[in-house]
């Protein structure tokens, strides 16, 4: 059994990164390469600016907010980051998830998409990986990178996106199939 899940990092109102994580949810399932695709959606799981008082490496959670997202992370084998880019950087929310846990992340594949203008949030995407190396996940060379992101969406504001883009997508689960499983064996 594997599960895969899927980080939207963006929780502003209007924002685009939803619609492209709920692409990667249906590309994933289409995919076929994990048993289970788990979307989390940053602005629905609301977690609190980082209130526990012991460090996150010692897996002393005292909030439920935390222990039901250590256990949800640490069910996944594998992680898609979707990125928005904002001032040149990564969102506070989604360093915020990353930082209430430690062992939950360790030895498991992370795949990046990107989103933005010229930039396709590749400066978000940059600055996120030493933030998740620390941690000790792999963070693949196959991404998605989706430039002028507004294009992408049709009428009712569905992701929908180009071959290139599909392409990247499948190269990406190819290769965070192929990790998860490799990285199983160093996972207490």
């Amino acid at each position: 059994m594997s599960r895969l899940q899927i980080i939207v990092a963006s929780t502003r109102p209007g924002r685009v990164g939803l619609p492209v994580g709920q692409w990667v949810e249906t590309a994933a399932a289409k995919h076929g390469g994990f048993d289970e695709v788990d979307l989390v959606d940053l602005a629905e799981l609301d977690l609190p600016l980082m209130d526990e008082p012991n460090h996150p490496r010692l897996s002393k959670y005292t909030k439920d907010h935390t222990k039901e997202w250590a256990a949800r992370v640490g069910a996944a084998d594998a992680f898609v980051f979707v990125l928005a880019e904002y001032n040149h950087s990564y969102t506070a929310a989604v360093k915020n998830a990353v930082d209430y846990l430690h062992n939950e992340w360790q030895y498991k594949p992370a795949g990046l998409v990107s989103y933005g203008g010229v930039s396709a949030g590749l400066r978000s995407a940059q600055a996120f990986k030493p933030v998740l190396q620390s941690l000790k996940v792999v963070t693949l060379v196959e991404a998605v990178t989706i430039p002028f992101v507004q294009q992408f969406l049709d009428d009712d504001g569905v992701f929908v996106p180009n071959e290139l883009i599909e392409t990247s997508g499948n190269a990406m689960l190819d290769e965070l199939g192929r990790w998860s499983e490799a990285l199983k064996a160093l996972r207490p």
